[in-house]
């Protein structure tokens, strides 16, 4: 079983979703959390605390903002003595035609999904350098490899994340430190929820394993990618998307 105990994860974007469950799924292995979000949220914090009997935090946090990413992780940093996981979910989307699509649209998205995860591995590559450990898991995306129309801003976002991924799991490699990236498919969240049935069953009809999956799917993924058991996976892109991607 993946052990996290002692471990403190931050996880980006956790207030709903893909990312609460990965908050969820890793204080049920163990790990204190810090969660951000664009709002605080002790009540959230408390009622993951008194499940899973671990220490949590909520953290307010503009990620798009390099002084307030720099002044948070400072202080869970002091709060909780270090960060030992990173988990750069936060995300959005602004679909539309490239024709139709506002500047504020394309920059918006590439400012949350893709700039964020810069800042926030940032602010905390130093202090998991000086320990000589740390997972950083990053939320791509299968259209970051494989996209559609209409999402020339998510498309980029994500293929972007794919790339940093990559870069920064060569640059901190031999301080013990692996990056790694998780590229979820169509998962049954609150944006699939507004989908009627008909578009629903196209999805499954291309998907190989004919179903949705379920941010539970990829929570676990993530969990494993910040045990001791994937100590030797890193610049990896691991889809779970049901062989959509095969």
């Amino acid at each position: 079983m993946i052990d996290l105990k002692e471990k403190t994860a931050v996880v980006t974007g956790a207030s709903r979703g893909i990312g609460l469950e990965i908050a969820r799924v890793l204080a049920s292995r163990g790990a204190n959390l810090a969660i951000i979000a664009t709002k605080e949220n002790e009540e959230l914090a408390s009622s993951i605390e008194a499940e899973f009997k671990v220490k949590v935090k909520s953290y307010a946090c503009d990620v798009s903002s390099s002084e307030t990413v720099d002044s948070t992780f400072k202080n869970i940093i002091e709060t909780f003595g270090a960060i030992d996981i990173l988990v750069n979910n936060a995300g959005i989307t602004r679909d539309g035609l490239l024709m139709r699509m506002k500047d504020e649209d394309f920059d918006d998205v590439i400012r949350i999904n893709l700039r964020s995860v810069f800042l926030c591995t940032r602010a905390v590559a130093r202090h998991m350098m000086g320990r000589r450990q740390g997972r950083i898991i990053n939320m791509a995306s299968i259209n970051g490899i494989c996209t559609q129309a209409g999402q020339a801003n998510y498309a980029a976002s994500k293929a972007g994340v794919i790339g940093i991924t990559k870069s920064n799991a060569m640059e901190f490699a031999a301080r013990g430190i692996t990056v790694n990236a998780v590229a979820p498919g169509f998962i049954k969240t609150d944006m699939t929820e507004k989908l009627n049935e008909e578009t629903i069953s196209k999805f499954k009809e291309a998907i190989p394993v004919k179903d949705l999956g379920n941010p539970r799917d990829v929570a676990n993924l993530v969990a494993f990618l910040a045990s001791n058991e994937a100590r030797y996976i890193t610049g990896q892109i691991i889809g779970v998307d049901g062989g959509l991607n095969a």
